[in-house]
């Protein structure tokens, strides 16, 4: 290994004598925001996949949630340190009633007809939340899509006009109390504390169908989250409200005009001066939340509608931006939402809209929509059978390029300066290297590298020649965030082409 080692090594120095090496200064003392976590949700499949057999379900949690390294001393999965849970409005007892087609796309709810609650529903999802605990996982997000269908205007868990939000008002009080009976449950019986609950899951969209969900105007949000406020203080529940879980970035910064009381929702809540002000509500998170569909194509709307994003966090210094929801729904040149892909061009794409997110927007946490799933589309870390009762599922390139995130840059890390030659340039997010670098809370340091080119690359790191080893872990066609030993003597590392890389200094 030592010989292989050398060789390496040898072979950079030459490549850098006779090729252009691209020096890269990174400074740990520059510290911009600090990420909390990466995460993914359990909607829709979890419900299912979570009563497959033991080994199984094992297995795919291992993948996920993992931090630890197998018998070959490769990584067991990708580490996620946050776990969003869906809590189910009712489709599925209502079964084809519903007017949800797909029985996969529908979710019991622990709110019974008689409006007594049955904590016996969801433990498929129940059994993965409690295997992301096992594993390490510490942040937990309850996210709803609609209210329980006892307390919707049409007895479903969609809209039927998505004029409004699908509750009357006199529900309203009705909906806070089942939000924090369910939070209450799973502190005292399973003892999972919900860090944050999200009651408004894309209030931007009529929601008419094939899913659970519900439109919300901002009026009507802002007074439903002041009784879910009221309601937490009075029973004493410690989770904090999120919003705005926004469909598409845009509605967080700008007002649009077909949606002008669904938009422009960093002013209407955290302004002082806005009649619908919720900036001094003891329950809510300090942060907005959006998500990053439709906004990342071409790259100069991606980074047109990130910066948006940080000049808002420049105006309200006290808040955090959380991008908590993104898969390939885009269809464009480079890539199409339709049709799954388990190798390295959904990967690195995706890789993409995470730096863009980490760096420009400045993102606190990153969170995939739907950690499993059973569609030929790209939406999932891991794609398996649509079979109630077991099985196959196979892993993707997307799943590893994640966990070169993840996996390294621990809650409450740093983000830290990183410069070089047409660093955020439109040119190279499109097609050129990117790079950025996190300190975490133990001093070590994560720098995650996306070659994007067709051809390796040479990077020139001052900061290497402080470590005499370091492990540089990849992902590409051929490996899955693969660990190399390097025996450092110089700053000059080879990055392989069309890879998600991560170098590891502690």
């Amino acid at each position: 290994m030592k010989v292989i080692l050398i060789i390496f090594l040898s072979f950079q120095i030459l490549c850098a004598q006779n090729s252009t090496v691209l020096k890269v200064d990174i400074n740990p003392e520059k510290e911009y925001q600090t990420i909390y976590s990466f995460g993914a949700s359990d909607a829709w499949a979890a419900e299912f996949v979570g009563n497959w057999p033991d080994n199984k379900k094992n297995a795919i949690a291992d993948l996920l949630f993992s931090s630890e390294l197998d018998k070959n001393g490769l990584p067991k999965g990708i580490g996620l340190s946050a776990w969003r849970y869906n809590i189910g409005a009712g489709s599925s007892e209502q079964g084809i009633e519903s007017g949800i087609k797909d029985p996969w796309r529908r979710a019991e709810s622990f709110l019974q007809d008689d409006l007594s609650y049955n904590w016996q529903k969801q433990l498929g999802q129940q059994w993965f939340l409690q295997a992301a605990k096992k594993r390490g996982v510490n942040q937990f997000i309850a996210f709803v899509n609609s209210p329980p269908i006892q307390l919707t205007k049409n007895g479903k868990a969609h809209s039927s006009d998505g004029i409004s939000a699908n509750i009357s008002k006199e529900k309203h009080i009705d909906y806070a109390v089942f939000i924090s009976r369910v939070v209450q449950y799973f502190k005292d019986s399973l003892n999972i504390e919900f860090n944050y609950v999200s009651p408004f899951n894309e209030p931007q969209w009529e929601w008419k169908g094939n899913q659970e969900g519900s439109p919300w105007n901002n009026d009507e949000l802002a007074t439903v989250t002041k009784i879910l406020d009221s309601v937490f203080n009075v029973n004493n529940i410690h989770s904090k409200i999120e919003i705005t879980e926004a469909g598409a970035i845009d509605y967080l910064t700008a007002e649009k005009s077909k949606f002008k009381n669904r938009s422009n929702q960093i002013e209407t809540f955290f302004n002082p001066t806005s009649s619908h002000y919720l900036g001094n509500l003891k329950s809510l998170a300090p942060k907005i939340a959006g998500h990053s569909y439709f906004t990342t194509w071409d790259i100069e709307k991606l980074k047109k509608e990130r910066e948006k994003i940080a000049e808002k966090l420049k105006k309200y210094p006290n808040l955090e931006y959380w991008m908590t929801e993104y898969c390939v729904l885009e269809n464009n040149e480079q890539i199409k939402g339709r049709g799954k892909d388990l190798g390295i061009q959904t990967a690195l794409y995706v890789a993409r809209v995470i730096h863009s997110d980490l760096t420009i927007a400045n993102a606190s946490s990153w969170q995939w929509w739907t950690a499993l799933s059973p569609y030929n589309y790209k939406d999932g870390l891991i794609y398996h059978d649509k079979n109630e009762t077991e099985g196959n599922f196979e892993d993707s390139k997307l799943l590893w390029a994640l966990g070169n995130y993840s996996r390294f840059i621990r809650p409450d890390a740093k983000r830290v300066k990183v410069d070089f030659k047409d660093y955020n340039s439109i040119k190279n997010l499109k097609e050129g290297v990117l790079i950025s670098a996190y300190k975490n809370k133990d001093n070590s340091i994560a720098i995650v590298i996306v070659n994007q080119t067709k051809e390796d690359v040479i990077l020139e790191i001052d900061l290497l020649a402080n470590y005499k080893y370091f492990t540089l872990y990849k992902t590409n066609h051929e490996m899955d965030l693969s660990p190399i030993s390097i025996q450092n003597s110089d700053s000059f590392i080879t990055i392989s082409k069309s890879s998600i890389n991560t170098i590891l200094l502690n």
